[in-house]
Order: structure tokens, then C-alpha cells, then sequence
């Protein structure tokens, strides 16, 4: 317990006596000064048990005393302590009142008591309470690190929790809650995603104090990891400021998890490369060596269909080689499917493939879900407008998705293919996330907007576009009314207004111009397709 004016009443030794303030003696004392300044306020911290024998002060002259009291009281000096028989034979009543109106405990301290007892006394207790803080912040650092070796970050965040006598909670790296103690704690830690997502863009190590939810939290929310980016975060909830041996506590307990975390880093590197290995047997067309590899790691996500996402962006490999999973958009979304598996205890397959993103993922799993919601997110934020228009501002850095069916692991290689082409037409279209189910529900027109198909489509209509500038016909307009009426002359004649007789002999200048023959299906759909590239301008 720190030191109070309380306690140096009742030292036997120092024999003081309390002679105003009785009801603010509880209050801890941080040092004992001793100052004959008519004004020491410059030179106090607040705390302090200040001595005077009022050498240079009008300890008679009431409004005086007040002005002093009350400047001492501003400045957060908790006591006075007043030597009586040195220029005064008895406190003055001036300064009794003034103390008495303010508050401030007014200690008499008799002639024979020197001040510098009355300074040991008080060091000495600090002295003792900051080596009983530090003795409990030992104790509580070995509970701790008893508690993460057996009883896992659950196990250390209760014996946190009862070390500062409050609530903590432990978030992964996309600001959701793992776990909490006490078990009511939950509801209160959810509250802080925001501010837990806030913390994270900051650079690691982060600390910020922040209000509970409740009126009487405090909270502390510190970073966990080695890396420029947290992977995790710890809450720590209480009704006051932190003493000397609960920061110690706190501080052992950021430590320890970090060291969870790191360690948690390193077994997740090594289970990718596990899951590469996987995924390259899988596309090979063996699925019983992939089985025998993924073991119980990955096993039992090939018992069931499955989904395969690839995933691009223009910044992937600067950002990885780094080791900074989630310092770019594909890392972000790798923390999104990597959290929602791991909350729903599912197995999630993640491989980085230099500018892409594999991740084999269970059917309609958290996984998939969570993968189809930040993409979502990002068209929301992006504020995509119809679903084939480009993105505005669309440019590298932008997060691209493909999603295959759901397949079995015999058909692995066939899903790689489905997400990638899927990916293609994402691109195209301008989409963050294309499902390789949606590409038969949609249109081959949008992918004519392809800059080398539009190419095509110049270079093939360009003779009948300058035949037409010259004003001798109109053969562009002639050919897409008899190829959208498949060859029919009589309709496509009446469709222009023209003698169906005027309509043949413009064919015959588009085959001459063109040196190719329109009896050739290939050659009809290629000019339609250029058609329709050329009017999607």
C-alpha cells in the first residue's frame, strides 16, 4: 500500500500532530519537500508533503495564508507540514483557518522532530512500496508465463485479468475477438474492433488508452508482434490507471504473447509450405500423394467439394518479400479467409504464388464467405457503378478474384483453371470478385472491350470504314443488317430500305474489299464479333 499523510500521523517516531484537513489523510504521499519559498508552486510535481518553519511568509495575515493555501492545493500538494519553535512558538491561526477552509491537511511537526526524519520516513516507504510492486510484478510475470506454457493465451489472459483486476481480450490480426476473460468480458471487447483496427495501422509496437464501453472502463490496447504490421492485439480493461505491479503484468503478459505470435508466424510459414506442396499434387492429378502430404493439416478439406480462389494485384511481391503478409490488398485479403476459417475452426488452404493468391477453400465454408464479403467491401468503398462498367480509378494496385466451381480433388487442376478464368473475366469487366457460375449466366459482349480485340476489330472493318468516307455506299451498316438477320436478304434489305438486289451487290464489294468470302461461318462470326467491339466504343 503506498504511503499516506495517515500513516506518517500515526509514526510513533516523528510525534506529529493533525491540526487541520483531517478528512483528506488518506490521501498517498509521493515525496517529502522541504521549501521556505514564499511561493514553491514552480517547483512542485503534485504529491508532496511540503515543510516549512515560514521563514519568508506573513504566517499572521489571514488573506495572505489564503492566497498560499490555495496555491498549494492548485499545485496538488497533498499536505503541510508547519515546525512550530523555530520563528513561531504555535502554528498561526491564519494559516490553521486558511487550511482548514481549503482542505489541506496541516500537520504540526514539534521542534525536535527534524524534517530530514520526516523526508526518510517518507522515502523509505516509497522505497518499500515500489519493491513490494516490483516483488508482485516478478510473481505476477512467473504466473504469467506459467499460464501461457500450459493453459495457452486463455489460460494467460485470465491470470491477467485477475492480476489487474479487470477484463482482457485478445483479437487476431483482422481486429476480431479470440478470446476473452472473464467470459462476460466478450460483448465489451467486441465494442473495440474499430478502435483495435485503428491501432493496427499504425506501426508496430502501438499502444493507445481508450474508452470502455462502460462508464467505468479504462482501457489499454497494445500491439502484439515483431513485424511493421501487428498480427494481433491485447485489451486491457480496468476502472482506474494502471499501479507499478499490474504494468508489470501487463507488460510480461504483451511480451509472452508476442512471443506466441512470432512462434505462430513461424509454424504458419511452414504450414504454406506444407500447403504448396499440396496444391502443386493436387494440379498434377495426384490426390492420394496430396492426402498422404496435407496429413491431418489439410486432410480433411479434400473429404469434401471444395473451391479454389486465385487472387491478383500489381503488389503483391514487393510487399511479401518483405514478410509483410498483410502489407498489401492480397494480404489483406488473406487475413480476412485465414481469421473467418480459424473462428470457425475450418481448414483453409493459403498459398502465396508470387503475384498471386491460391487459396483452396472448403464449399460453402467461413472461408468462401468471407472472401466473397471483402470483396463486397472493397466495390462498395470503390463505388463501382453497373456490373460491367470499369472501376473508376482502376489501376494495379486493385484486388482482383477469380472463384471455381465446387470440385472434388480429382478435378483440382480443372478448378485452378476455372478461378483463372474467371480472374480474366473480372479484370475485364472491371469486377473485384467474378464466380466461374456467373461467366455462363453473363455475356461474351463484355469481353470485347478488350483494348487487342478492339485492335482486331479495327484493322478488319478499317477498308470498309474508308470505302464508306468516300461516300460511294454505306457497306458497314449494310453488313451488320444482313449478318444480324443470318443471311436473310429480303429482311435485311427492308431493315435499310434498300432493293434486296442493291443489298447483294454491297456484299459482293465487302468480299472484294475484304478478299474473304462470306459464305465462310468463321469469317461471318469474326465480322460480327468486330462489329460489335466497334460499337461497344
Amino acid at each position: 500500500m503506498p504511503l499516506t499523510l495517515a500513516s506518517l500521523a500515526h509514526h510513533s517516531a516523528l510525534r506529529l500532530t493533525v491540526r487541520a484537513g483531517e478528512d483528506g489523510l488518506d490521501v498517498p504521499v509521493r515525496w517529502a519537500h522541504a521549501s521556505e519559498l514564499a511561493d514553491p508552486v514552480p517547483y512542485m510535481e503534485g504529491g508532496e508533503l511540503l515543510l516549512i518553519t515560514a521563514l519568508t511568509l506573513d504566517a499572521e495575515d489571514p488573506a495572505a495564508m489564503r492566497r498560499y493555501v490555495k496555491r498549494l492545493v492548485e499545485a496538488g500538494v497533498v499536505g503541510l507540514g508547519f515546525a512550530v519553535g523555530v520563528h513561531y512558538e504555535d502554528i498561526p491561526e491564519a494559516l490553521v483557518e486558511a487550511a482548514r477552509e481549503e482542505g489541506l491537511p496541516l500537520l504540526e511537526v514539534p521542534r525536535r522532530t527534524p524534517f530530514l526524519a520526516i523526508s526518510k520516513a517518507v522515502s523509505a516507504a516509497v522505497a518499500a512500496d515500489q519493491y513490494r510492486a516490483v516483488t508482485a510484478g516478478f510473481a505476477a510475470q512467473r504466473e504469467l508465463t506459467r499460464q501461457a506454457l500450459t493453459g495457452g493465451p486463455e489460460g494467460l489472459l485470465a491470470a491477467l485479468a485477475t492480476q489487474v483486476d479487470g477484463w482482457t481480450a485478445l483479437y487476431d490480426a483482422s481486429g476480431a475477438v479470440v478470446a476473452t476473460a472473464p467470459e462476460w468480458a466478450a460483448r465489451r471487447a467486441a465494442r473495440l474492433t474499430a478502435d483495435v483496427r485503428r491501432l493496427r495501422e499504425r506501426a508496430a509496437p502501438a499502444s493507445s488508452v481508450v474508452a470502455g464501453p462502460k462508464d467505468d472502463d479504462r482501457v489499454e490496447l497494445h500491439t502484439l508482434g515483431t513485424g511493421r504490421r501487428p498480427r494481433a492485439a491485447l485489451a486491457v480493461g480496468t476502472a482506474a490507471a494502471l499501479g507499478t505491479a499490474a504494468r508489470y503484468a501487463v507488460h510480461s503478459a504483451v511480451a509472452l504473447l508476442t512471443l506466441t505470435t512470432e512462434r505462430s508466424r513461424s509454424l504458419h510459414a511452414a504450414e504454406q509450405r506444407i500447403g504448396a506442396a499440396v496444391l502443386r499434387m493436387l494440379l498434377a492429378g495426384e490426390p492420394d500423394h496430396a492426402r498422404a502430404v496435407a496429413g491431418h493439416l489439410y486432410g480433411g478439406l479434400l473429404d469434401a467439394p471444395f473451391r479454389i480462389v486465385v487472387a491478383e494485384t500489381g503488389t503483391a511481391p514487393a510487399a511479401r518479400a518483405q514478410g509483410e503478409p498483410n502489407g498489401d490488398v492480397l494480404g489483406a485479403l488473406e487475413e480476412a479467409v485465414e481469421s473467418a476459417a480459424a473462428r470457425s475452426g475450418e481448414a483453409v488452404l493459403v498459398v502465396p504464388d508470387g503475384e498471386r493468391l491460391v487459396v483452396l477453400a472448403a464449399d460453402g465454408g467461413a472461408a468462401v464467405t468471407a472472401c466473397r464479403d471483402h470483396a463486397a467491401a472493397l466495390e462498395a468503398a470503390r463505388g463501382a457503378g453497373g456490373a460491367h462498367e470499369p472501376l473508376p480509378g482502376a489501376d494495379e494496385d486493385e484486388l482482383v478474384v477469380g472463384l471455381s466451381a465446387p470440385v472434388g480433388p480429382i478435378a483440382a487442376s480443372a478448378a485452378y483453371k476455372q478461378a483463372g478464368q474467371a480472374l480474366s473475366v473480372a479484370r475485364r469487366r472491371g469486377r473485384v470478385l467474378v464466380e466461374h457460375e456467373q461467366m455462363a449466366a453473363g455475356s461474351v459482349v463484355p469481353l470485347l472491350a478488350d483494348d487487342a480485340v478492339r485492335a482486331f476489330a479495327d484493322g478488319l472493318l478499317r477498308p470498309l470504314n474508308e470505302h464508306d468516307a468516300t461516300g460511294r455506299g454505306d457497306l458497314v451498316a449494310s453488313l451488320r443488317a444482313w449478318l444480324s438477320r443470318h443471311g436473310q436478304w429480303d429482311a435485311a434489305a427492308a431493315d435499310l430500305g434498300v432493293h434486296r438486289h442493291t443489298l447483294r451487290y454491297r456484299m459482293r464489294r465487302v468480299e472484294e474489299i475484304l478478299g474473304r468470302s462470306l459464305d465462310d461461318p468463321d469469317v461471318r462470326m469474326e465480322l460480327w464479333l468486330a462489329l460489335k467491339a466497334a460499337s461497344s466504343d
